[in-house]
C-alpha cells in the first residue's frame, strides 16, 4: 500500500519537540518530502530531521522565527526550491506563559498574540498562492482546548487559540471550494516541554476533570494530523476543530 502522504510536501512549524516533532515524525513515516523550522537554539531540530530522513524522504530543517514575515517568506521560498510546493502546512509553532490579566504587561499579550496568532496568518498567506495554483492544500492549525473553554492564568494564549479557531474557519470558507481544506487540531493538556512551565495549581485540577484520567503524549496527537492531510481521510473534513483532549472538552 501507497505510504498515504507519499509525494507531498509538508512543512511543519514549532517542530523541534512535542507535537510538532511527533506530527513531523508521523509525516516522514507517511511518506511526505518535509521542511521542519524551529526558531528554538540547541540540538533539537537535527535531532528531529535526523529521525525524519531515516525513513528516506527528503528533509529540510530551517531556522525561523515564524511571527516575522520576512523569515516566513524566506522559509517557503527555500522550500519550494529544494523541495517544491508547500501543500500540507502544520502551524504548530507557539508560546505558553501563565499570567492573570490584572498583572500582564502589554508586551507579553502582544508576543503571545504574535507567535500564537500572527504567524498563523503568515504562513498561511504564504502557502496559499502555491495552493492555488495547485488547486489543492491542507492547512492544519494547532489550537487549544482553552481556546473553546478559556483559562485562568491564561487568557492571552486562550485569546491567541480562539483566534486560530475563528480564522480556520473563515479560511476554510473561502478556499475549500478550490480545492484547500483548513482544520484546526485543539489537544488538551499534552505532556511537552511547553506544557511543563504551567504551575501544579493549575495543573492539578485539570487532571482530576478529565473523563480520561491523564494527560496526553504527542504521538498521540500526530494521526489526527495525518488523518486531516491525507487522502480519503481528510477529504470531508473543513473548518472543523478536532479535539484529542482526553475528554475535557466535548462538543
Amino acid at each position: 500500500m501507497m505510504a498515504p502522504l507519499a509525494g507531498r510536501t509538508a512543512l511543519v512549524t514549532g517542530a523541534a519537540s512535542g507535537i510538532g516533532a511527533a506530527i513531523a515524525e508521523a509525516f516522514a513515516a507517511a511518506g511526505a518530502r518535509l521542511c521542519l523550522v524551529d526558531r528554538a537554539e540547541g540540538d533539537g531540530l537535527q535531532t528531529i530531521h535526523d529521525r525524519c530522513a531515516a525513513y528516506g524522504n527528503a528533509v529540510l530543517s530551517v531556522r525561523a522565527d515564524v511571527s516575522v514575515e520576512a523569515d516566513v517568506t524566506h522559509m517557503f521560498a527555500v522550500t519550494a526550491e529544494q523541495l517544491g510546493t508547500v501543500d500540507v502546512l502544520v502551524n504548530n509553532a507557539g508560546i505558553l506563559t501563565e499570567c492573570r490579566v490584572a498583572d500582564m504587561s502589554t508586551a507579553l499579550f502582544d508576543e503571545m498574540i504574535a507567535v500564537n496568532l500572527r504567524s498563523v496568518f503568515l504562513c498561511c498567506h504564504a502557502a496559499l498562492p502555491g495552493m492555488l495554483e495547485l488547486g489543492f492544500g491542507r492547512i492544519i492549525n494547532i489550537a487549544s482546548q482553552v481556546g473553546q473553554k478559556g483559562g485562568s492564568g491564561l487568557a492571552h494564549y486562550s485569546a491567541a487559540k480562539a483566534g486560530v479557531i475563528g480564522f480556520t474557519r473563515s479560511l476554510a470558507r473561502e478556499v475549500s471550494a478550490l480545492g484547500i481544506t483548513a482544520n484546526c487540531i485543539a489537544p488538551g493538556p499534552i505532556i511537552t516541554p511547553l506544557g511543563g512551565d504551567l504551575s501544579e495549581e493549575w495543573t492539578r485540577p485539570l487532571l482530576a476533570g478529565l473523563p480520561l484520567g491523564r494527560f496526553g503524549q504527542p504521538e498521540e496527537v500526530a494521526p489526527t494530523a495525518v488523518l486531516l492531510a491525507s487522502d480519503p481521510g481528510g477529504n470531508l473534513y473543513t473548518g472543523q476543530t478536532l479535539g484529542p483532549n482526553s475528554g475535557d472538552v466535548m462538543v
